[in-house]
């Protein structure tokens, strides 16, 4: 409880932009677009990891960057879900959350990190609590305007293959349905995608295919992008920790439980955020109504 309480804080001190540059950091280094030696682009037998999670023996890369992905969402799900404060004080946590995901998608090109971000606020366990929303609406109108209007379809678009994301801003593209699709059967949270319920669904699966060839070939673009954006960028170490995967994993199911099954894992956690979720905002019963 401690750790939690001190990430909290670290995550209270600073400032969406800040936050958004040293997750592209971390995404950019596991993702191997960053910080890639010749000895590794060696062992890997292409330049970059880009182009390594593409193919047959990118398997490890993939399940890693999944993995990251899902336990992002959920920290940052357990950080909005944490705050017992008031009303107010969590609906201005969900503003800075907004402006975090806007940051990444905007500011340093991120797509990776954004999705992460939006997964937590589209949880069920977040979207339901309605006096939350309500005074984010009242207190903070534009960033409720920016995540409705802005943030969630631009999202929906990138999903369905409608993406217009400009390559030459991008540090690190939307490569998660090529995850989800190359991985099927070991992705958690099996949840339909985009392309299953739609009547389009293969030219969707087409599109996202189509991408990843895009994205193979062109890794020394978003290499280059992402140096720029991260020009300058004043690392704190406790910061740079906090977005490490093995130290969320750790924080979120202790040292002996992160290596536990994948399924188990999340499926636990689901029902610790329904916990969480229904005492900050108690479900109305029907005799209620």
């Amino acid at each position: 409880m401690s750790v939690l309480k001190r990430v909290k804080e670290l995550l209270g001190e600073v400032d969406a932009s800040t936050a958004a540059k040293h997750i592209t950091l971390v995404d950019c280094k596991v993702a191997r677009i960053l910080g890639v030696t010749t000895e590794m682009q060696r062992m890997m037998g292409v330049s970059t990891g880009l182009e390594l999670l593409t193919l047959p023996h990118g398997h490890q890369l993939r399940l890693d960057l999944l993995e990251r992905f899902y336990t992002m969402s959920i920290m940052m799900a357990v950080d909005l879900l944490g705050c017992t404060g008031s009303t107010e004080e969590r609906a201005a946590l969900l503003h800075k959350t907004i402006q975090l995901a806007a940051e990444l998608k905007s500011n340093l090109g991120n797509m990776f990190g954004f999705a992460a971000v939006m997964r937590a606020l589209e949880m069920p366990q977040i979207s339901r609590l309605e006096q939350t929303w309500v005074t984010l609406r009242q207190r903070h109108t534009e960033g409720a305007i920016l995540y409705e209007k802005k943030l969630k379809p631009f999202l929906k678009n990138m999903n369905d293959g409608k993406d217009s994301t400009v390559m030459s801003n991008t540090s690190f593209p939307h490569i998660l349905p090529v995850l989800s699709l190359l991985e099927r059967g070991t992705a958690v949270g099996e949840v339909l995608e985009p392309w299953e319920s739609s009547e389009a669904g293969v030219d969707v699966v087409m599109h996202h295919l189509e991408t990843a060839r895009t994205v193979a070939h062109h890794g020394e673009i978003y290499k280059t992008t992402a140096e720029t954006k991260l020009l300058g960028i004043q690392e704190r170490a406790e910061i740079h920790e906090v977005f490490q995967t093995e130290f969320q994993m750790r924080l979120l199911w202790g040292s002996r439980g992160s290596e536990g099954s994948q399924l188990e894992r999340y499926e636990k956690f689901d029902k610790v955020l329904t916990a969480l979720s229904h005492k900050l905002e108690p479900p109305v019963r029907h005799s209620e109504l």
